[in-house]
């Protein structure tokens, strides 16, 4: 996980994200390294990002700027806004005091254990 502060555009961290994926298991043989496809919103939409990721053979999904709503991103985005939301659910985590990554990382880390709990009690 890359930290940056908070007046960084997101798109400037999109390379470091991809490149910080862990390998994912799945059918026999050597595991993944790359997803296929990345979706993203118009924050991404610049040339030079999309041919980075051609290069990289993944396929860009991401939403013009200009162009109406309707390219179907929004069901797939739902999961990343609620999944905030749920960690500023956690009021240390909505602004950031703690000036240590690490301290930082491990509440992330805490608030994920304690909203899979909760799910997994809704479940029994």
């Amino acid at each position: 996980m890359s930290l940056t502060g908070g007046n960084r555009n997101d798109v400037t961290q999109l390379l470091t994200l991809l490149d910080k994926i862990p390998p994912a298991a799945g059918v026999v043989g050597r595991p993944r390294r790359r997803p296929d496809s990345l979706f993203a919103d118009r924050g991404y939409d610049h040339d030079k990002y999309r041919r980075l990721l051609w290069q990289r053979g993944i396929r860009p999904v991401i939403a013009r700027r200009g162009e109406p709503h309707g390219s179907g991103l929004g069901v797939f985005r739902y999961v990343v806004e609620r999944t905030i939301a749920w960690l500023h659910g956690f009021r240390r985590l909505r602004i950031r005091w703690e000036r240590r990554d690490d301290i930082h990382e491990a509440f992330l880390g805490l608030a994920t254990c304690l909203i899979t709990y909760r799910h997994v009690q809704r479940l029994c």
